[in-house]
């Protein structure tokens, strides 16, 4: 358990782990060895962190604490995708799924412990949101994907998918990318993160002098009376408020940026020809590029996945029109692990073989 009268360095961006250490009365370029000892080799000791003093070694002691959240579980999928179960200090659960890809092996993280925003789609939303996640147990998931298991490949790419709207945590999140772009912790490249927001609005405006990162958009209708039946926040937030807040956010941006619209296939629902041609219509000012994604179904929810020659003709007719589309591959499915599946009810439904880990000190 976290001491709460401690501060938890994990949490703190660059700057403000300066500020930290000059208010101890120590030189700022101690904070930039502190944050390389936390995020590049990840030690939680501070007694280990060698080039430091004993002095400011003793004063860190007794005033702070390096402390990611606890791995309560781990199940494996066979094609290598592993969904961790993360226990916050709270009591809360959430959790986070690593891909591993040819190229790269992806994290995708939570934002919050449950949704409010219950698209009807998705597991997490169906359980309610519990709370918003703090910087460092965001940051602590990335740290856990790097350090807790010395024969594991390093992350290459982030992206805020698992648990949660990402922009209504918005604070905490941009922190933590900052913390994930910074050479002297993760060094990620700006193109390999991508948040993924269902449509605040208001916050997506915001985002672009925030942050500079991939955004994608998931959009799942062509229209708002199907997209309010299927993401309720369209409501308050339709799409003739959503697009030109996604080219708000292209704005500032390179040519070669653009919005990666994110499109679940359900069967009989948004599937048809007719859908993919007013989808063409309301993209046509956006440069974007669509991610078809085959709905992964879960116990209790009543949609069904798209037939694969559903999706194909889909593809096909985008293609025509000169889009970039991609089928999203189907990854972690057997551990509940793939777009959508997101529960935070993992240790009531476990499913197929699991190993429970302890977080060593290094």
């Amino acid at each position: 358990m976290i001491d709460q009268a401690k501060a938890n360095l994990l949490g703190f961006t660059r700057g403000e782990l300066e500020s930290f250490i000059k208010n101890l009365g120590e030189k700022p370029f101690r904070a930039n060895q502190i944050f390389s000892w936390i995020h590049q080799k990840g030690c939680l000791d501070f007694n280990l962190m060698t080039d430091l003093s004993s002095s400011l070694r003793e004063k860190l002691n007794s005033v702070a604490t390096i402390q990611p959240p606890m791995v309560e579980d781990i199940i494996s999928s066979p094609d290598g995708t592993l969904k961790y179960l993360i226990k916050l200090d709270s009591g809360s659960f959430v959790e986070m799924v690593r891909i591993p890809e040819k190229r790269r092996i992806t994290l995708c993280v939570s934002s919050q412990a449950g949704c409010a925003l219950q698209c009807s789609f998705c597991a997490t939303g169906a359980q309610g949101l519990e709370r918003s996640l703090t910087t460092d147990e965001i940051i602590g998931q990335l740290w856990l994907a790097n350090f807790h298991d010395a024969s594991l490949t390093s992350i290459t790419n982030v992206v805020f998918m698992g648990m949660g709207e990402p922009l209504q945590n918005t604070k905490n999140v941009t922190q933590s990318i900052e913390v994930f772009l910074d050479q002297r912790a993760y060094g990620l490249s700006k193109r390999r993160i991508t948040l993924s927001t269902s449509g605040i609005v208001p916050e997506i405006n915001r985002l672009g002098n925030l942050v500079d990162v991939s955004l994608a958009i998931s959009l799942h209708a062509p229209n708002n009376t199907l997209r309010d039946e299927l993401v309720p926040i369209n409501k308050k937030y339709p799409l003739e408020q959503l697009i030109p807040a996604l080219q708000n956010f292209l704005k500032n941006k390179s040519s070669r940026s653009s919005i990666t619209v994110e499109y679940v296939m359900l069967d009989g629902i948004n599937d048809s020809l007719e859908h993919a041609k007013e989808l063409v219509k309301l993209l046509a000012q956006l440069r974007c590029k669509v991610n078809l994604i085959p709905f992964n179904s879960f116990e209790g929810n009543p949609h069904k996945r798209s037939a694969k020659d559903a999706i194909d003709r889909f593809k096909n007719y985008l293609a025509s029109k000169q889009y970039i589309t991609t089928i999203r591959t189907t990854r972690g499915d057997e551990v509940d692990g793939a777009c959508g599946q997101l529960s935070g009810h993992l240790l009531n439904a476990i499913k197929g073989k699991h190993r429970k880990i302890k977080i060593q000190e290094i």
